[in-house]
């Protein structure tokens, strides 16, 4: 089910986006306290011997190095980037704000990762369908972000909201396409002991969602 106007998937810049990501970056877009907390999210969520997908990835995954996986597939903008990321067993390049549809079979993965991506969607209700269809019937739906985005490549949902609009606008086309009320977690690292007041970290917001 379509929930955004016209006017809500505009961008900023709105040439291609395999030409921005047409150079590898190899960095992190979030700090260390939000990589760590989103480990520990995986650990806790991911069951042993699943088969793992993780969207609009690219180094790093970020997954627990002590579990055991099935397969993990990788999907991404940078080629360089998707080979870095030593994990995956499989990957694929696909611009999804021009082909929303998933080259996998019905039900054939359990886990969905996006991390720090569903800001650049424009077509987040198409995509959410093919994820729900690929997915496994206990299979789970783990979507994260912070308060960072490139913000000229994310659409206006994105860049006109705060920042608990935009949870409620992600859990929206979550039951709207296939999903069940998601669990949602928010985490907001203690500073009081920070005694440098232009420091911060990263807010950590989290949907967990299961197919319906």
């Amino acid at each position: 089910m379509e929930i955004l106007e016209a006017y809500q998937r505009k961008k900023l810049d709105e040439s291609n986006d395999e030409y921005f990501y047409s150079d590898p970056k190899f960095v992190y877009h979030l700090d260390a306290n939000f990589r760590k907390y989103l480990t520990y999210i995986y650990k806790n969520q991911i069951n042993d011997d699943s088969t793992v997908l993780d969207l609009m990835s690219s180094w790093d995954s970020y997954l627990p190095k002590e579990k055991r996986y099935k397969k993990i597939i990788g999907h991404g903008l940078n080629k360089d980037e998707l080979e870095r990321n030593t994990i995956f067993n499989s990957f694929w390049i696909q611009n999804f704000n021009q082909n929303q549809v998933i080259p996998l079979v019905n039900e054939s993965v359990d886990y969905c990762l996006m991390v720090a991506a569903w800001q650049y969607l424009q077509y987040p209700e198409n995509l959410t369908n093919e994820i729900s269809r690929i997915l496994s019937q206990q299979g789970k739906f783990i979507i994260s972000f912070s308060n960072r985005a490139f913000w000229h490549k994310a659409p206006k949902i994105w860049t006109s909201s705060t920042e608990s609009e935009r949870i409620e606008y992600v859990r929206k086309v979550l039951i709207s396409n296939g999903f069940r009320e998601p669990k949602i977690i928010k985490k907001f690292n203690n500073q009081s002991f920070n005694f440098l007041p232009f420091f911060h970290y990263d807010p950590f917001y989290c949907l967990i969602a299961n197919k319906e």
